[in-house]
């Protein structure tokens, strides 16, 4: 049995920001279908309704990735008459270039390329902030520094959703990745993903440090925690 009794610091081939388009645009397109497909898109939507969305709302989606999310989003905006301005931010250029690619038929999401650890970003920003799968990638201290820049830069709150470490998702993940798929940064990067992720308790204990104590944490199908963090 895999050891997941403690947070892996392995990076991910991902983690490079310099890779390049043929490399990172097969395993955004993937990630977009997963999130679609066990619910990812629709757990944000119906987090972000609790505040509840308001018409001129400013949203940003932080390492937006592939842009999925976002243009989930705008759909669901759309469908409901609600005006939203759409951000994306991600520090990898392909990124950035493959989800402007996806997005060109949304002229009302826009993307930056920064880094959110390095950059700046003003005080209440954007009224909600959103990050989906993301927030593993960082190193404990980096998270807590990732954390209280979102909750400055939100206006209203916080959305994150990020995976449960438990053998039961790494070993499914490790499963399907190699039968359904030849690329080798996904085979790398999935189970990885997964020994980087949190327990419960972890995400308590690190939301404490970064002075964060009104929020709601909840475990979501498929193995996935939900954060919302209400600025009022």
């Amino acid at each position: 049995m895999i050891d997941l009794s403690t947070r892996s610091v392995t990076a991910e081939i991902m983690d490079d920001f310099d890779l390049p388009s043929t490399e990172i645009d097969p395993v955004l397109a993937g990630l977009g279908k997963m999130n679609a497909l066990f619910g990812g898109h629709k757990s944000l939507i119906k987090a972000m309704k609790q505040f509840p969305v308001e018409d001129g709302n400013s949203i940003s989606d932080w390492g937006c990735g592939g842009g999925d999310a976002l243009i989930a989003i705008a759909n669901w905006a759309q469908k409901h008459n609600i005006n939203l301005k759409l951000n994306g931010v991600d520090a990898a250029p392909a990124a950035i270039t493959f989800a402007r690619q996806q997005s060109r038929a949304y002229a009302h999401i826009s993307y930056v390329k920064a880094d959110v650890l390095l950059d700046n970003f003003e005080p209440d920003s954007f009224d909600i902030i959103l990050s989906s799968l993301f927030t593993h990638h960082f190193a404990d201290e980096e998270w807590i520094t990732l954390i209280r820049k979102m909750n400055s830069a939100a206006r209203r709150g916080v959305i994150i959703t990020d995976l449960h470490r438990h053998w039961l998702l790494y070993y499914a993940i490790k499963v399907i990745t190699n039968l359904f798929t030849s690329n080798k940064m996904a085979q790398n990067d999935g189970p990885l993903s997964v020994q980087r992720s949190f327990k419960r308790h972890e995400l308590e204990a690190l939301l404490a440090q970064a002075g964060i104590n009104n929020y709601k944490l909840k475990w979501m199908w498929a193995f996935r925690w939900q954060i919302v963090i209400y600025k009022s």
